[in-house]
């Protein structure tokens, strides 16, 4: 089989932030995710993980706490706060010009509601909501969680909003 015969399935997402705690609530209260396992924390001297660990985030990593979760179509969503070092939580804007992901997106067809939810939870609403197609009402709007990660909400499904526009 060809790797372009069929599209690559989306196995899942991460993000950080600076408290596990905090952000799980968040995600579990204002978008449903559901946990599949965790929180744990993670370290670097761990006989079967430690060398893995720092293989990805590199020889000065020593511990993170893990959680991961589940969106209604089961989409893993996985959330990491970094202790030791610490996440740099310095970000003011949306560093677009760093390259690689600039934000998730979720649907949810009455995303009003849901924007003001995100900002009535500690996150904010970054973009007014725009309505792309009014003849099919596909809106979207651009939202920031508590821990200032993007999320885009779309008010169809991806297949809807962009096929045959």
């Amino acid at each position: 089989m060809s790797l372009n015969q069929y599209p690559i399935a989306i196995n899942h997402i991460a993000i950080s932030v600076p408290n596990l705690d905090e952000a799980l609530k968040w995600y579990q209260e204002i978008l449903g995710f559901t946990i599949v396992r965790g929180p744990i924390e993670l370290v670097s001297v761990d006989p079967k993980i430690g060398n893995v660990l720092q293989d990805i985030f590199g020889s000065e990593f020593r511990k993170l706490r893990i959680v991961w979760l589940s969106s209604s179509n089961n989409i893993g969503f996985e959330i990491f706060q970094f202790i030791e070092p610490k996440q740099d939580t310095k970000k003011s804007e949306v560093p677009y010009w760093n390259g690689g992901v600039i934000h998730m997106a979720v649907t949810y067809p009455e995303i009003e509601k849901l924007a003001k939810k995100i900002s009535e939870t500690g996150g904010s609403q970054l973009t007014e909501i725009w309505e792309i197609n009014p003849e099919r009402h596909h809106k979207l709007v651009f939202c920031a969680d508590p821990f200032r990660n993007i999320i885009e909400i779309y008010s169809h499904s991806f297949e809807q909003f962009h096929a045959n526009m």
